[in-house]
């Protein structure tokens, strides 16, 4: 039998290659995930300009995630189907675009619609990241590596948002977080055309629109429930209401998927451990991370008055700490196993969620705030890697776009609820414990509308700090501020605990049903696939 030799050198060139494109694709992973974050530092100045409380600030973030998290499943289809480049380059495109009608926007309504629409093109970009990056790097250790970089870029992405956010906006108006999008995006356009090689599916089925449907609105009903939920009541028939139509909307999406013969999420795909524990991992994780970095936005701005650079300084070792876990956990993981590390991070995080509820107005930053972070992120870090990737080899490279579309949504559907979840908790605690005090202010402190303002939000401390009183009147002020910042932290310690006991039964979970030895051949065959040496593998172009 004839062998063929390939040369050192082309070898190299071939090794290089891989590497040049991984780090186009982290760069356009890095544009999709700062979106989700950048905008944090930026809410108190779009609070105050635009005139919202909590909720409006909660729908900046969720409106984004929520249309992401809507999509991810669609688009990774649509990238199998047609070309995962192809699909990457559209949401580069497209993001480009939406960013510039965020930049140029001048109400609430019309930064809620930019980010939403940021969101939908966001999701075209983001599965193909990891799907490509699974087809072309198809050694089992590099892939490891790998998704190790790609993790670390996502949490790192995460992380940085306040500090690039603090630096624009130290300089900028709350404009330029959006306006910042645009070369960045032109960027990983251009290198993607250049650079990375394209791929599709050899085989996909018709695309599930009823089930994309019915997730979209089983999800969004759901999240707008919870977020809306301390401005009608917890109890109200329109929170009840919209919830359970949002969980019954929900079940009718799961029995349609088990029904159809091309489901967009085939829910057989949970029924292997290997799959499903560490996807519960990473939704838990994101879920806490992203409630989390919402509830530091008030701590630091509203709490401490942390200028944005200050806030964004002050977060740096978390974007550190993610750096530097996420590709050690994913060699530990080689050596001791999934499960051991899936569970050592989640509990990490849980302490770290456990020391951020018991911080202070007066909590010292190198003894009491930084140790919270740092935990939070290692935890996060330490899950991340090894979850993902279990879940991407217990699938055939042909479902690569598939399988990195559940792992992306399994995120941000974490992350958008633990917005949705700790952010009202916060905004129930807060609003409850200030509206009776804003009774008593005088009107020659504030009119109603700044009332209503300061009820609505502990951010306006910063804006409630500005303003030039008579002498007689800045007692009651102080007063004021210190009652909204007690109340604020009231509601984050409450949050805080609910997320750390989220992570800790999380991690109960995985170590009883994730299996704890290495994965043998043919386990990651999932429900009768093949391996990708044994099926019609993926088409490169």
């Amino acid at each position: 039998m004839a062998t063929s030799i390939v040369d050192p050198p082309v070898l190299l060139e071939r090794r290089n290659q891989r590497f040049l494109a991984l780090a186009v694709i982290c760069l356009a992973e890095l544009l999709v995930v700062l979106d989700n974050t950048i905008v944090n530092v930026a809410l108190p100045s779009i609070g105050v300009e635009l005139a919202t409380g909590v909720s409006g600030l909660q729908w900046v973030v969720d409106a984004y995630t929520l249309t992401f998290a809507g999509l991810l499943l669609a688009f990774g289809n649509l990238g199998d189907r047609y070309g995962r480049r192809k699909v990457m380059a559209i949401g580069l495109i497209g993001v480009a675009v939406m960013s510039v009608g965020g930049a140029l926007s001048d109400s609430m309504g019309a930064v809620i619609t930019a980010r939403a629409a940021m969101g939908v093109f966001a999701a075209a970009v983001f599965p193909a990241t990891l799907a490509l990056i699974i087809n072309i790097f198809t050694d089992r250790r590099e892939r490891a590596l790998a998704i190790a970089a790609w993790t670390a870029m996502a949490g790192f992405a995460i992380a940085i948002g306040p500090i690039s956010g603090g630096w624009l906006l130290e300089h900028f108006s709350w404009h330029s977080v959006f306006w910042i999008n645009v070369p960045v995006a032109l960027a990983a356009l251009i290198a993607t055309l250049l650079w990375v090689p394209e791929s599709r599916s050899a085989h996909v089925g018709k695309l599930d629109l009823p089930g994309i449907a019915l997730s979209i609105a089983g999800i969004t009903l759901l999240v707008w429930s919870i977020i809306e939920a301390p401005r009608y009541g917890w109890l109200s028939v329109t929170t009840l209401t919209a919830g359970a139509l949002g969980v019954a909307l929900l079940a009718a999406f799961i029995a349609w998927e088990l029904r159809t013969a091309a489901p967009i999420l085939d829910m057989r795909l949970f029924r292997n451990r290997r799959f499903s524990m560490p996807a519960l991992s990473i939704a838990i994780g994101y879920f806490s991370m992203f409630g989390f970095l919402f509830l530091i936005t008030q701590y630091f701005q509203g709490v401490r008055e942390y200028t944005p650079l200050e806030f964004g300084i002050a977060s740096l070792p978390f974007a550190f700490s993610v750096a530097i876990g996420a590709p050690v956990a994913t060699l530990l993981a080689q050596r001791w196993g999934t499960t051991p590390v899936i569970v050592f991070g989640l509990l990490l995080t849980g302490l770290g969620l456990y020391l951020g509820g018991q911080v202070t107005v007066d909590s010292g930053y190198l003894t009491d705030v930084l140790p919270s972070m740092v935990s939070m992120a290692l935890g996060l870090a330490i899950v991340q890697g090894p979850a993902t990737e279990s879940i991407m080899s217990s699938l055939p490279l042909n479902e690569a776009g598939a399988g990195s579309a559940v792992n992306d949504t399994t995120r941000e559907i974490g992350g958008t609820l633990g917005v949705a979840v700790l952010g009202s908790i916060v905004a129930s605690y807060y609003t409850t414990r200030v509206e009776p005090l804003l009774d008593r202010v005088p009107s020659a402190l504030m009119n109603e509308n700044q009332k209503s303002l300061v009820a609505a939000s502990p951010l306006s401390v910063l804006e409630l700090r500005k303003r030039e009183l008579p002498a007689f009147l800045e007692s009651q002020r102080e007063n004021l501020i210190t009652a909204m910042k007690s109340a604020a932290l009231q509601g984050s310690h409450a949050a805080s605990l609910v997320a750390a006991g989220a992570v800790v039964v999380c991690a109960l979970i995985v170590a009883v049903f994730l299996p704890w030895g290495a994965a043998q051949d043919g386990e990651s065959v999932l429900l009768g696939w093949r391996k990708s040496a044994e099926s019609p593998c993926d088409q490169p172009e």
